[in-house]
């Protein structure tokens, strides 16, 4: 472990509890993510759907469209 990593992990037992959590959850998500596991949130999940509605609807830029704008903005 890193001596950086070493000095945060003691400054920890300062940090306030709602702080300890969100750390807690973040470390959950990093381990899950280096397992191949991954349990996506509500709002993740809430925007997939949202993405899968548009693209059922026809409303998102094909490649070629977003390769035109991103030239558009360039030469800008």
């Amino acid at each position: 472990m890193s001596k950086s990593a070493k000095q945060l992990l003691e400054r920890l037992a300062s940090w306030p509890e709602e702080d300890i959590e969100k750390l807690e959850h973040a470390a959950r998500q990093i381990e899950a993510w280096r397992s191949g596991e991954y349990d996506a949130t509500e709002d993740e999940l809430r925007a997939i759907d949202d993405a899968i509605v548009q693209l059922d609807r026809g409303e998102v830029a094909t490649n070629a469209e977003v390769r035109a704008a991103f030239a558009k903005f360039r030469s800008a």
